[in-house]
């Protein structure tokens, strides 16, 4: 198995040179991903997979109750944001990264984030701005994957939203609300506010990208 160092240099190779260190949260994230995938270097990363995506979808029925419940949602929005981790983890560390396995891991990535959107909704947001939650998920992706076919090495330094990012920023939300559902409507003030939140920064990571691809493609 890679050395932890090893590992963030193959990390950042297979996401087109981004630099982890660049940012304290994405360094520690995969840090951590790295220590939980060491004593279980020999669990299939396509299994992590398939358990962050139900765990994630899990996470809507407590949106739904609602209340303390609500606590339980942002736990496991949390613990589906460290499996993703831990698939990519235990992938790269091991030498089993694969095109194959990359394509799946951001398809996944994308439902998972359909499901903390919905997640939102359900909590206490408005439709429309859980929708924009969405969607500023998978634009910057979106971004990175279109440049990276017109030829971009490398996109510039981390966003301010990145996938951790918008894993703590949706677990926060909701279980902050959980923990002030005593009173009354103020939950839903706290979802919304996230959210809200959460797509503002989505806008300013695009905002960042779409500044460096252009630097990159003068054309």
């Amino acid at each position: 198995m890679l050395s932890r160092d090893e590992y963030l240099a193959e990390w950042s190779r297979w996401h087109g040179g981004t630099d982890p260190a660049a940012s304290g949260l994405v360094r520690g994230w995969l840090t951590a991903a790295y220590t939980l995938a060491r004593p279980v270097a020999r669990v299939s990363p396509l299994v992590a997979t398939a358990v962050g995506l139900l765990v994630a979808a899990a996470a809507v029925g407590p949106a739904v109750a609602g209340g303390y419940w609500l606590v339980a949602a942002g736990l496991l929005v949390g613990l589906s944001g460290l499996l993703d981790s831990l698939d990519g983890a235990l992938a790269i560390a091991t030498g089993r990264a694969s095109r194959r396995g990359y394509v799946l891991d951001s398809a996944v990535d994308r439902l998972t984030e359909a499901a903390y959107a919905i997640a939102l909704w359900v909590g206490g947001a408005p439709g429309w701005l859980a929708v924009v939650f969405g969607a500023l998920c998978w634009l910057p992706d979106y971004l990175r994957a279109r440049a990276g076919q017109a030829g971009v090495d490398e996109t510039g330094d981390i966003s301010v939203w990145e996938r951790p990012t918008r894993v703590a920023m949706t677990g926060m939300t909701l279980g902050g609300a959980g923990v002030v559902s005593a009173a009354g409507d103020l939950a839903d003030v706290v979802v919304t506010t996230g959210t809200a939140v959460g797509a503002l920064l989505g806008v300013v990571a695009v905002a960042q990208l779409g500044r460096a691809i252009r630097r990159a493609l003068p054309d």
